[in-house]
């Protein structure tokens, strides 16, 4: 494994070890959190068609799926996405409180997060997914199905989106850092710019806020693995 991309503040040494690879957009997901808050920790880059570095990746969690987070400190290994998020949220709170304090806009939240990560996510890696699979083994039903329910949940984020700037209002969130990502990646699988344009529009604010514009400038040398 190496580093990955460029150290957060903090360095090398910092109690936190983050497993990834620069074009996973659950990796994105998590990098958002540590962006927004500044929070150290050390990159780690995983390359799965390693045999060697996805065996220690599964030392750390069987499945040997990205992002991991490693504390030192605690002697804790933290899998999924939004378990990392909240694990950060208690433990190296920063500045922007990502998972709010009121138990039910923090249900609020959550709801937010699991909808894009259930409802857009997983649909476009089902597309995207398809493009990697060998000749004669296509699912076309499959991908339909999956754009179908794309067009769904386009609908449900135009709307809410006709009336707010971030997934819960005006305060950026756990929700958001689910967001960008599988907007992102949604949009190259399902376009939605010229039929949602507020989806659009928030798409577009994602990725001028700093900390995603950071997560997209490190995967930029990684994007011809994308497959299209």
């Amino acid at each position: 494994m190496k580093e990955a991309i460029q150290q957060s503040p903090g360095g090398s040494g910092a109690p936190l070890k983050l497993y990834l690879h620069p074009l996973s957009s659950y990796c994105w997901k998590t990098l958002l959190a540590f962006y927004e808050n500044g929070t150290p920790f050390e990159p780690l880059i995983v390359d799965l068609g390693n045999a060697d570095e996805r065996a220690a990746l599964a030392k750390l969690w069987p499945f040997a799926k990205f992002p991991v987070l490693r504390d030192e400190a605690r002697d804790r290994t933290i899998p999924e996405s939004s378990i990392i998020i909240e694990y950060l949220a208690q433990h190296y709170p920063g500045a922007a409180p990502l998972l709010p304090a009121n138990a039910e806009q923090a249900r609020e939240t959550r709801l937010r997060d699991r909808f894009y990560d259930l409802h857009v996510h997983q649909h476009m890696q089902k597309i995207v997914g398809d493009r990697l699979r060998p000749a004669g083994q296509h699912d076309p039903l499959g991908v339909e199905q999956a754009r179908a329910q794309l067009r769904i949940a386009y609908g449900m984020i135009e709307r809410d989106m006709a009336s707010r700037s971030w997934a819960m209002g005006e305060s950026f969130s756990m929700a958001d850092c689910a967001a960008a990502p599988a907007l992102y990646y949604a949009n190259r699988a399902q376009p939605f710019g010229e039929t949602h344009p507020h989806t659009a529009a928030y798409l577009d604010r994602l990725m001028q806020r700093p900390s995603f514009a950071r997560v997209l400038r490190e995967a930029q040398p990684y994007f011809a693995m994308f497959p299209q």
